[in-house]
């Protein structure tokens, strides 16, 4: 297969994976180096081994940095800062895509930006849901489990100081919005004793914020 064939086949889609290239080729070492020396000429832009994406004028479809997120790393979702800024939870803005796997934990950097994903235990991998359309498609956790999944994994800046540490130093915000339960319950699937505290304290300063 020339480029321009291969050009062809994978422009309606917003990244290749190598997995797809070998499915045809009698010889998918030689599919793997094609790719390589593709990449090296600049006509391929690579992500991390085994995921490239056609240049922009020869795609006919938007990349979205949360589906390459999951496709990076699997499996994963997105998480963390980065989805507690999505939901309005935080302020600021994310310059880095922050994702949680049942993987070690790892840190991808390329064209697109920076992916850090963190290790999380199999049992907690649940609470989120898939969005996006159409071949953007992407796991991304539930307003709920993205701050149970940051609260587990900053629990050591966390002693009765809970409420003082959101408020001021992450400054969260719209904490009214969130359902007490579901976070007690999601809390539940990490088998923390602190952590189960920190989400109590939360959850009190939720009911306040209500009032």
């Amino acid at each position: 297969m020339n480029f321009s064939q291969f050009k062809h086949q994978f422009q309606d889609y917003p990244f290749i994976l190598s997995r797809d290239i070998i499915r045809a080729p009698e010889d998918p070492q030689a599919a793997r180096n094609q790719c390589s020396r593709w990449q090296k000429k600049g006509l391929l832009i690579g992500l991390r081994k085994g995921v490239y994406l056609l240049n922009p004028q020869d795609r006919r479809v938007d990349v979205d940095q949360n589906t390459i997120a999951n496709i990076l790393y699997e499996p994963s979702y997105i998480s963390l800062e980065y989805a507690l800024n999505f939901y309005g939870m935080i302020p600021e803005a994310v310059a880095d895509l922050t994702s949680v796997t049942t993987r070690k934990t790892m840190r991808v950097n390329n064209d697109l930006g920076n992916f850090i994903y963190q290790h999380i235990q199999p049992r907690a991998f649940r609470g989120f849901k898939r969005m996006g359309e159409g071949k953007n498609l992407f796991f991304m956790a539930e307003p709920e489990k993205a701050v149970v999944d940051f609260l587990y994994l900053n629990l050591s800046q966390f002693q009765n100081n809970t409420r003082e540490i959101l408020e001021h130093s992450y400054r969260f915000q719209n904490i009214e919005e969130l359902d007490p339960q579901r976070l007690k319950a999601l809390a539940r699937l990490f088998h923390n004793k602190k952590l189960a505290r920190v989400v109590k304290d939360l959850c009190r300063w939720i009911e306040e914020a209500r009032e």
